[in-house]
């Protein structure tokens, strides 16, 4: 008892722990922003291009996307949910719940090329991404559209015409754009190096030089 009357706090004391506790919610109130900072959530919708077909898991380009943003400190959150051998259909099918799911702040669409591997009407193929691009602006996520490229042997018109509809879709939704997911790998004079032996998907040597293709792009979509 003796001690305990000893360790009573005197009023200078008391006073001065009174202000730091009242001050505790405030200081609570300044870190929350830190707290709830704009941490962005990426969702990647695309096909087998994205979903490391064929590849060791780790080394597509999703992957190092997120090895990217983790080595910048950037407080970004990636979610694949590509599927090999999705169409615009599909894609279009299942965005709704994804959506809905993840709420992203961030949508890259890479879809398209099985819809031309398959031959599907193009104007589909449009109007599909099309509504997945303004699906997306509706609940406030901002769109990156990748672009894709035909091999000219489906005819010079065709590939036109599907090399078109990227940038189409991307100038009337103000959607950001990435030209062609392929440059540097499919475009050179000898590909072949950079590809599996099916002759259609990317190797692990290519999905480097994918990223280096979105990166620009997906930068300036972060806030």
């Amino acid at each position: 008892m003796h001690w305990a009357r000893r360790a009573l706090l005197s009023p200078g004391l008391l006073a001065l722990l009174l202000a730091v506790l009242l001050a505790l919610p405030m200081l609570s109130q300044a870190q929350s922003p830190a707290a709830r900072s704009s941490t962005d959530t990426v969702l990647v919708v695309g096909d087998s291009l994205s979903a490391e077909y064929g590849l060791k898991r780790g080394s597509g380009w999703v992957a190092l996307l997120e090895e990217r943003l983790r080595t910048e400190k950037l407080p970004v959150t990636v979610v694949n949910a590509s599927i090999s051998g999705d169409t615009t259909a599909g894609g279009r099918a299942r965005l709704s719940a994804l959506l809905s799911q993840h709420k992203p702040s961030i949508v890259i669409l890479e879809l398209g090329a099985n819809d031309a591997l398959r031959g599907l009407a193009l104007e589909a193929t449009q109007q599909n991404l099309m509504a997945m691009t303004r699906a997306a602006q509706k609940v406030k996520a901002r769109v990156l559209l990748v672009g894709m490229q035909v091999p000219p042997n489906y005819g010079a018109a065709y590939s036109e015409t599907f090399a078109s509809l990227f940038p189409k879709v991307a100038k009337t939704t103000q959607a950001a754009l990435v030209p062609f997911l392929l440059k540097n790998v499919a475009d050179i004079p000898d590909p072949s190096p950079l590809f599996q032996r099916d002759r259609l998907h990317p190797n692990e040597d290519a999905h480097p030089i994918i990223l280096t293709n979105v990166w620009p792009e997906l930068r300036k979509l972060f806030k």
